[in-house]
């Protein structure tokens, strides 16, 4: 556990999965060289030439509300455009419980976007329908990546296959009346503010807590793997608007070097967030010296 000022930070894990280098388009081996010392063992493997991607949310306890920011995957959904997600069948809402975390306990969900891995446990099939998993919470979105990734909307031109995301895990909240829809910059809570960071997707937005003179800034996907720390300018295939992306990564890069806060991705591997520090012309992942 992580205290930033009087806020507690746990991760919620899901499940660990094994990243291709080929999800780097401009990935070549010779790349991990320079950043061997902070990069291996836990991010990269060199054996099996493979990343360590882990799939989890983030539990943030303060004085007086209980917010998940992003609900992984979920279990038994059928992702025909995301094999390794299939039908999952993992203990996250046992981990969540041995947080001292009911899914009743939950008022707050912040979806940094609307990928598949990020919605899942919004729902679990009760035997008749896919119902909301955390009854008490109300689920913030933004505008823009509901109308982007909904099938009837800015989504109806895509494969059918992608939209059982959206179908099973966002449009059952939407029905129950608990999704609040925002521009992606407000401020939602005293010391904690949504920030724009579009380009990995459509409406993508970071969370920023402020307590106790500390800083954190949970970015979901603006950076995937750590070695995009080193080379800001790699995107993933995952990104849906690549220039755009890149732009969103110098920025908040530069922006959590110079703010020295706690950085906090959704896919990072042990101990899964830290600091960036400038190292001549890029940066570096620093681990946090605490693991959540």
């Amino acid at each position: 556990m992580i205290k930033i000022g009087d806020v507690e930070i746990r991760r919620i894990e899901e499940v660990m999965l094994i990243e291709q280098p080929a999800t780097f388009s401009d990935f070549r081996p010779e790349f991990i060289d320079n950043i061997r010392d902070w990069l291996l063992p836990n991010h990269y493997n060199d054996g099996s030439n493979t990343f360590t991607m882990s799939v989890h949310s983030w539990l943030l306890r303060t004085p007086d509300r209980t917010i998940l920011i992003d609900t992984a995957s979920g279990n038994g959904k059928t992702r025909p455009a995301s094999p390794r997600l299939n039908m999952l069948n993992t203990a996250y809402l046992d981990r969540l419980k041995a947080a001292a975390v009911a899914p009743e306990d939950i008022d707050t969900i912040i979806l940094t976007h609307l990928h598949t891995d990020h919605v899942g446990w919004n729902t679990y099939w009760d035997g008749e329908r896919w119902a909301p998993t955390f009854p008490n919470a109300t689920t913030i979105i933004s505008a823009v990546a509901r109308e982007a990734h909904d099938p009837k909307r800015g989504a109806a031109a895509k494969p059918p296959e992608t939209h059982p995301p959206f179908v099973d895990s966002v449009q059952p909240i939407l029905d129950a009346g608990t999704v609040r829809l925002v521009e992606g910059n407000e401020k939602l809570f005293d010391g904690i503010d949504l920030v724009p960071a579009p380009g990995h997707a459509p409406g993508h937005m970071m969370v920023r807590l402020r307590s106790g003179g500390k800083e954190a800034l949970f970015i979901g996907d603006v950076t995937h793997q750590p070695i995009q720390v080193a080379n800001p300018t790699w995107n993933t295939k995952y990104c849906e608007d690549p220039a755009q992306a890149r732009e969103t990564r110098a920025r908040v890069l530069a922006y959590c070097a110079g703010e020295r806060c706690l950085t906090l991705p959704v896919h990072f591997n042990a101990p899964y967030c830290g600091y960036i520090e400038r190292r001549g012309n890029t940066y570096a992942f620093v681990p946090s010296e605490v693991t959540p």
